[in-house]
């Protein structure tokens, strides 16, 4: 369970899932003194997405959007000029219910976002991550290739959401879906669709 409030860290590019590793490098003074309260107090930072026109206020307060995952301060490696390199680990979804007006760095009012899947939902996850591994890993010379069968669905899924090639809004898409089947399923829609784009005559890739 979150803490009511934490600091959060707007990014325009990263979205963080549960369950997945995160290297970040911080050198903003502002988010530079949110990492030191975080290692003093419970590690936790909110990772959100900044919304598209962040750059014209980007020293102060841009939109971001709601839903975002909090990550634990997992490792920090302090590097020159007092920057450091710091890896999270997302264990957490929340929603941002009112920021902080204040403060050289962002807070929010945070309610916690379960994931939690019953039984016969997770016996779909599994059906629907084969559904998945199909699509990225496709059978060459005879061999099936396979994601580690050890990795549990819901962090496979995970990850690959974190670290397909995917917009930031798609990524935000997958992490808003309410557990880690539905994001699977959204994940499925994505692959196809890229690789239907890619069919395309004179296609040069979606991105």
């Amino acid at each position: 369970m979150l803490p009511a409030t934490i600091p959060i860290f707007p990014l325009p590019n990263v979205v963080l899932f549960p369950g997945v590793f995160l290297p970040l490098h911080i050198f903003e003074p502002r988010y530079k003194e949110m990492l030191q309260e975080a290692i003093k107090t419970d590690r936790i930072i909110g990772m959100v997405l900044l919304k598209p026109g962040f750059e014209a206020d980007y020293e102060g307060r841009p939109p971001i959007y709601p839903v975002g995952c909090a990550g634990l301060v997992s490792r920090v490696d302090e590097v020159e000029r007092g920057r450091y390199n710091i890896v999270l680990h997302g264990f957490e979804k929340f929603r941002v219910l009112r920021e902080e007006p204040d403060g050289a760095f962002r807070r929010a009012e945070v309610e916690t976002l379960p994931e939690a899947l019953d039984s016969e939902a997770k016996e779909r996850l599994k059906d629907e991550r084969i559904k998945l591994e199909a699509l990225l890993l496709p059978t060459k010379g005879g061999t099936d290739a396979t994601f580690p069968s050890s990795l549990p669905d819901d962090d496979l899924v995970n990850a690959l959401s974190q670290y397909l090639n995917l917009l930031p809004v798609e990524r935000q898409a997958l992490l808003e879906r309410d557990n880690a089947l539905d994001r699977c399923r959204g994940l499925i829609e994505l692959v196809e669709m890229q690789s239907m784009a890619m069919r395309l005559p004179n296609a040069k890739g979606v991105h």
